[in-house]
């Protein structure tokens, strides 16, 4: 595994995105399936096929990279059934890189 890197101060989605991406490939490693190209536009349900507990999986690596500050049970709440299901992980980079700048503002 690799060591935790410092937050950059300036969060970038290349930057997020590249942790995410790792993120995601430890949770798919549990299927054996940590190889997969991971984008922007890849979705969590069609592309990556991810069962609920894999997003709780998810949330906790987020809170242990980035602390509170990303929330991903709270992202999500406000969505609706098919934006769930329709969720690309470009779109949580935009919500981790709007935290971390929010966090960093307030």
């Amino acid at each position: 595994m690799n060591p935790i890197q410092p937050v950059p101060a300036e969060p970038t989605a290349d930057t997020v995105l590249a942790d995410v991406a790792g993120m995601l490939r430890t949770v798919l490693a549990e299927y054996g399936d940590d190889d997969v190209v991971i984008g922007m536009s890849t979705t969590f349900n069609r592309d990556l096929e991810l069962e609920s507990i894999d997003l709780v999986t998810l949330a906790g690596l987020l809170e242990e990279r980035y602390g509170q500050r990303v929330n991903l049970a709270e992202f999500v709440a406000g969505m609706e059934f098919e934006e769930i299901i329709d969720l690309t992980v470009g779109r949580l980079v935009e919500y981790v890189v709007w935290s971390l700048k929010t966090d960093r503002a307030g």
